[in-house]
């Protein structure tokens, strides 16, 4: 047992802009987490692994010998790159890695240059059970790489934070101080785990989620950081839909941020795309939960007018990558996107 934490020895979680060794995934096959359209989102999955196994490796966690078949069969359908894919026996209970993965730091000066955080999980406040496979991974993870991993014992969603990799997270008030995450902690302590076991130095916090998400509110579908000082953010144009006034507000709030430096953060706003609804329920879709890869950075699509619009503010923003939409009018019916599905590990 490890009695220091990460940022006592000098660890701390990258930027997702920053380079990556590899990519992780959790294989979808929950069927009710797309209920009556679970074949549907394969060939679009599939694709979003075949842009990221061009520039890194990508690492798929599998209940057994048998997903691993039909997953390698889909993927070679779509034309993935499978050198560049690596299968681990891990079974999950679900495909959100963004959220129950391994939270990766890293410390460039250490000896053991890259450890684990293995936040508790509890499928976004006990919403989904059961969750226990989701839970361990992480440990998994660290055991198989034979290295450290750490457990602050709270917790916390990979989806619920976003860095800039100097030293600051941003994070939404909705998600993180709900009560059923972590009910016997206040915000200073919270932000204390947030400093001691992701090596942080300053939490910026938004209010508001958008309407539909089940997570109460990741910040993963709202700001993202494109690089230490610039956030794209979402906003919605139509003063009568009932995203308009919560995203009204994250960007008041935004706008009253200084980092660490003093500065006042650069804000670039983002559109939503249309409310994507089925049956009857509006679904999380954002043009925020895109992946940042080392070659690419991969953007939800809703079949819109602002699809294109969106992929040309987002390009703007990643002069070294190439952006590129796939459709996820499929995918957002399991309540979320690429960037939940997904969890970068840094070189």
């Amino acid at each position: 047992m490890n009695l220091q934490t990460p940022k006592q020895l000098g660890y701390y979680f990258p930027a997702e802009f920053a380079p990556h060794k590899a990519t992780w995934l959790s294989w979808p096959h929950k069927e009710a987490s797309w209920p009556g359209k679970i074949e549907s989102i394969y060939p679009n999955y599939s694709l979003f692994v075949k842009y990221l196994a061009e520039s890194e490796l990508v690492c798929i966690n599998v209940a057994n010998e048998a997903m691993k078949a039909a997953a390698t069969a889909h993927l070679l359908k779509a034309g993935v790159h499978m050198d560049n894919v690596k299968f681990y026996l891990h079974p999950t209970n679900d495909a959100w890695c963004r959220d129950h993965g391994p939270a990766f730091l890293v410390n460039p000066a250490a000896e053991q240059k890259k450890v684990i955080v293995d936040w508790n999980y509890n499928a976004w406040g006990n919403k989904y059970p059961p969750f226990d496979l989701d839970d361990v991974i992480p440990t998994l993870i660290a055991t198989d790489y034979n290295i450290p991993v750490f457990n602050p014992g709270i917790v916390m969603e990979g989806g619920s934070v976003e860095f800039n990799g100097k030293g600051t997270v941003l994070t939404s008030r909705c998600c993180l101080l709900n009560e059923n995450r972590n009910p016997d902690l206040s915000q200073q302590q919270i932000e204390e785990y947030l400093f001691n076991y992701y090596g942080m130095d300053q939490v910026l916090w938004v209010d508001e989620g958008i309407v539909g998400d089940d997570t109460d509110g990741h910040i993963d579908d709202t700001i993202r950081f494109v690089n230490e000082d610039t956030v794209l953010t979402v906003v919605e144009e139509n003063k009568n839909d009932e995203n308009y006034e919560l995203l009204q507000t994250n960007l008041k709030q935004l706008k009253q941020m200084r980092l660490l430096s003093g500065k006042q953060l650069n804000i670039v706003e983002l559109p939503m795309p249309d409310a994507v609804v089925f049956d009857d329920q509006r679904l999380p879709a954002s043009y925020a939960n895109f992946y940042i890869s080392n070659k690419y950075v991969i953007v939800p699509t809703y079949r819109c007018a602002n699809d294109d619009k969106a992929l040309t503010i987002i390009s703007d923003h990643f002069p070294g990558r190439e952006t590129v939409g796939i459709d996820s009018t499929d995918i957002i019916w399991g309540l979320g996107s690429f960037h939940c599905l997904s969890q970068q590990e840094p070189l």
